[in-house]
């Protein structure tokens, strides 16, 4: 994956920003803080926010816009003028981020087998109720290896188009 000299890593949720943000503080993707804009997670879903903000200020070169989010269809829009000046890489997490506590709890065949969403799966099967708090992901994902090897499971079991980027492929090789 190439990225430009500057990274906006923009996050869906506060689930997905807890988890890049435990990963970026173990040194365990191929991009580091300092590479980030403002050397931290975005939370700008809007296209149009983003480009107030940061493509205005004239950046010399081109930003690599990471998205990680678990919708397929959320579209980035920004004018046409600055269409140019950015690289859109989508890091889907679908059906929802959840899903890496499952995989964490080598619960994804009793998940499959409910037919519910992840998060009500990890509510109501695993008794975790606040699941997507910033808090309960930071103590559950305390050990980065256990989240290292909840993404590398998901990436195993989980049904990725090829065209697709995943939160594994952010992760550094070692």
């Amino acid at each position: 994956m190439e990225f430009s000299k500057y990274i906006a890593c923009i996050c869906e949720g506060t689930a997905e920003q807890v988890i890049i943000n435990i990963l970026l503080d173990n040194n365990k993707l191929i991009f580091d803080r300092k590479d980030l804009l403002e050397e931290d997670v975005l939370r700008s879903r809007s296209g149009q926010k983003f480009e107030q903000q940061y493509l205005r200020k004239g950046f010399d070169d081109k930003i690599t816009v990471l998205r990680i989010l678990d919708s397929r269809n959320e579209n980035f829009k920004i004018s046409r003028a600055y269409q140019h000046k950015i690289d859109v890489i989508n890091i889907i997490t679908a059906p929802e981020i959840e899903m890496l506590i499952i995989c964490n709890e080598n619960k994804y065949e009793d998940y499959k087998k409910s037919k519910k969403k992840p998060s009500s799966y990890c509510k109501e099967d695993l008794s975790y109720k606040n699941v997507k708090s910033k808090t309960f992901i930071t103590e559950y994902f305390e050990d980065v290896d256990s989240l290292i090897n909840a993404i590398k499971e998901y990436k195993r079991v989980s049904n990725i188009p090829n065209h697709e980027s995943s939160l594994f492929d952010l992760l550094k090789k070692e």
